[in-house]
């Protein structure tokens, strides 16, 4: 998530081995995310890094990204102590168990920062998001309040860097009474909220990969204390990956039964023009039972509440996969098209110039997905750009000369 030219968030990662094989179409995503970054006093720089939930397949890459990252901020939740002190609980991958020694050696950090009078420096940041009622043997114990969060807060500062009025996370869940339920019902839920300079925004609606009954205590909860605004959503990210545990459960005979409530949920907190995006792999002809997500029947049942599904490892070619990127535009919210995700700059001048929302959609593109193969730049660039002046020379293409603007914002989803 790109807030501006210096603040970006990275939630979750997914860097698998397979993506260093060129005859594949997975992405290396640490290497395209490190060329993405700005670059702080000679180092790639995001300010913060959110960890849904454990899982493999949702922190894959990380230590790898710590090397060669200064990773601001971290954000956890408690469910990584819990299963630490839990001697039945899954092992935890090599990925997850680096994040946890690294969030802890930032715990550590934090409180000799303190204990001195002062605050922790960036790199040394961390907050824990969730509450566990039996955290009084974890490590995060004595972290003072504005070290965490909890359902029903919103965060607007990213490693110190206040952005209110551009950037808001509403935090949803993890929910006390799931401290112990299984990972992926613990997992960090939050609405995204991204706005424009001049006050137009686009909401993006993350819930890991929470299940059926969690993402309704999520609406339930929400639309009871009068919040339905952090329930809005421009992009869904389809919960687990495109699981049909979103909306179908099991009946005594083993039956799928179909939960209306959930869809219906979705829909009318839909905005106009919604776009269901499922970050996983090419949709099945028809399910299996026993296979894991993506699920054909769950894909299916978004494209009857929403303008738009789209796949990530098919759009735009199933062979080469591009990222999609949603933006934030004085006209509003969108999906970015087309060839402007990996064109030369003069293509993208024409897509640009045939756009009716247009203009800032390039400084999006090479902000939020310079991860794509190609970034709008000067054919007659030499040098390799850093993320602000891929943004700048993209807007330059975009408006004839004139400087990027203050605040480019979009989502890019790999």
């Amino acid at each position: 998530m790109v807030v501006d030219d210096e603040v970006v968030m990275q939630v979750d990662i997914h860097d698998m081995a397979k993506a260093d094989d060129s005859d594949t179409p997975e992405v290396a995503v640490v290497d395209r995310l490190v060329e993405a970054l700005p670059v702080i006093d000679g180092t790639p720089y995001l300010a913060t890094f959110v960890l849904t939930h454990a899982d493999k397949d949702h922190c894959l890459g990380f230590a790898d990204l710590l090397e060669k990252v200064n990773i601001g901020e971290l954000w956890s939740t408690p469910r990584l102590w819990r299963e630490y002190n839990d001697a039945d609980a899954p092992e935890l991958c090599s990925d997850a168990v680096a994040f946890r020694e690294e969030s802890e050696r930032r715990i550590t950090a934090t409180m000799d920062a303190v204990k001195s009078g002062g605050v922790p420096a960036s790199g040394d940041r961390i907050r824990v998001v969730g509450y566990d009622d039996g955290h009084g043997s974890h490590a995060y114990d004595e972290l003072p309040d504005e070290y965490l969060a909890w359902p029903g807060q919103s965060l607007t500062t990213l490693d110190g860097h206040d952005r209110r009025g551009v950037f808001e996370a509403f935090i949803h869940a993890p929910f006390k009474d799931d401290a112990s339920a299984p990972r992926n019902e613990t997992s960090l839920s939050m609405q995204v909220t991204l706005t424009d300079e001049t006050g137009v925004d686009g909401k993006v609606l993350l819930f890991g990969d929470l299940a059926h009954d969690t993402i309704m205590k999520v609406f339930n909860y929400s639309e009871y204390h009068n919040r339905q605004r952090y329930l809005e959503w421009d992009l869904l990210l389809a919960p687990h990956h495109c699981s049909k545990r979103v909306m179908y459960k099991r009946d005594a005979d083993g039956t799928e039964q179909l939960q209306m409530d959930v869809l219906n949920a979705f829909e009318r907190n839909a905005r106009t023009g919604g776009t269901v995006v499922c970050s996983s792999g090419t949709f099945p002809d028809e399910d299996v039972d026993g296979h894991n997500p993506p699920h054909r029947m769950a894909a299916d049942r978004y494209e009857e509440i929403a303008d738009e599904v789209i796949c990530t490892m098919s759009w735009v070619d199933e062979g080469a996969p591009s990222p999609v990127v949603f933006g934030v535009d004085t006209a509003g919210a969108r999906i970015i098209r087309g060839e402007l995700v990996k064109s030369a700059a003069s293509e993208a001048v024409v897509e640009l110039a045939a756009s009716a929302v247009g203009r800032r959609f390039a400084a999006i593109t090479a902000a939020a997905v310079a991860v794509a193969s190609e970034i709008p730049r000067s054919a007659a660039a030499v040098a390799p750009l850093t993320g602000p002046e891929r943004v700048d020379m993209a807007v330059s293409v975009d408006r004839g000369g004139s400087r990027a603007p203050e605040t480019p914002v979009g989502f890019g989803i790999e």
